[in-house]
C-alpha cells in the first residue's frame, strides 16, 4: 500500500472526525481550515466521498454533510460491543451516583482506546471524545486491562511497546509487572497527572466481553476530587462489577 494511500484514508477519516464535531453542514473551507488541507487534494477528497455516497453536497449552498450511509456503516457496532444487556445502564447508574465522568475503554493495539465516555456536567473536568487513545502500559486506563491478562501476555505487550518507542522511556519486566501486580492486589487502578496535570482516573478490568476482549470502566476528572471520593468510587466500581458478573 503506497504511503498517498495511507495519507487519502487518513484524511477521509479526519474529514468525517470533523462533521462529528460540528454536527452541522459546513463549507469546504470550513472543513479544510480545521484540518489545515491544501485546497486541491481536501477539495478531491471530499468530492471523491460524495461520490462514494458518504457526503451530500448542497449546490445552492455551497455545504457538505454526512448522509445516512454513515450511520449505516457503524450502527451495528453497538449492539454487537454492548449487547442488549445491562452494560451501558451500568455505566449511566455508576455516573449518575458519582457525579464524575465515566469511561468504557478496551485495548487497541498498544493503546487503551475509550469507546464510550458519559460527560460530567461540572466545569473544567475532564473531557474526552470516544476513540481517545492513551498508553497501554502508562495509564490507569490500560493498566486496568493489563491487569486483567496473564504475565505472559503483559511481558509480550512490554516488549512490543518498548520496541515501538511510543511510550516513552522503556520499562523493566520487572517495573511494569510491578505496577499490574498493585492493580491486580487493589482491584483497581488510580491514575494521577499522568497523562494530564490535575487529572486522574481510577479504572478496573470489566468479566470479559464479546470475542474475548476485556474491557475497563473508569472515574474520570480533577485528582483532588477523585482523592476524596476514592472509596464511594471504589465501592460503586466493584458493585458494579459484581451485579455484571453476576446478573
Amino acid at each position: 500500500m503506497t504511503e498517498s494511500a495511507v495519507k487519502s484514508a487518513k484524511r477521509a477519516l479526519e474529514i468525517l472526525e470533523v462533521f462529528a464535531r460540528q454536527r452541522r453542514p459546513l463549507a469546504l473551507k470550513e472543513v479544510l481550515d480545521e484540518l489545515g488541507y491544501p485546497t486541491s487534494s481536501g477539495s478531491a477528497l471530499m468530492k471523491s466521498l460524495v461520490a462514494l455516497g458518504y457526503l451530500d453536497y448542497d449546490r445552492e449552498r455551497r455545504t457538505y454533510f454526512p448522509t445516512m450511509r454513515i450511520t449505516v456503516l457503524g450502527n451495528w457496532v453497538p449492539g454487537v460491543l454492548f449487547g442488549d444487556g445491562a452494560l451501558l445502564p451500568a455505566l449511566e447508574a455508576l455516573h449518575q451516583a458519582i457525579g464524575e465522568t465515566v469511561v468504557l475503554a478496551v485495548q487497541s493495539d498498544l493503546h487503551a482506546q475509550y469507546v464510550h465516555v458519559i460527560h460530567s456536567a461540572e466545569p473544567l473536568q475532564f473531557r474526552v471524545p470516544p476513540g481517545t487513545r492513551r498508553p497501554l502500559a502508562r495509564s490507569g486506563m490500560g493498566l486496568a486491562l493489563l491487569s486483567a491478562k496473564s504475565d505472559a501476555e503483559v511481558e509480550r505487550l512490554r516488549r512490543r511497546i518498548n520496541a515501538s518507542g511510543e511510550d516513552g522511556l522503556p520499562q523493566t519486566r520487572e517495573e511494569l509487572m510491578a505496577r499490574v501486580v498493585e492493580v491486580r492486589a487493589r482491584g483497581y487502578a488510580f491514575s494521577r497527572n499522568s497523562i494530564s496535570p490535575g487529572l486522574g482516573i481510577i479504572g478496573a478490568a470489566l468479566p470479559k466481553g464479546p470475542f474475548g476482549r476485556v474491557f475497563a470502566v473508569g472515574v474520570a476528572g480533577r485528582v483532588e476530587r477523585l482523592d476524596d471520593k476514592k472509596d464511594a468510587i471504589v465501592a460503586d466500581l466493584q458493585a458494579m462489577i459484581e451485579r455484571l458478573e453476576h446478573p
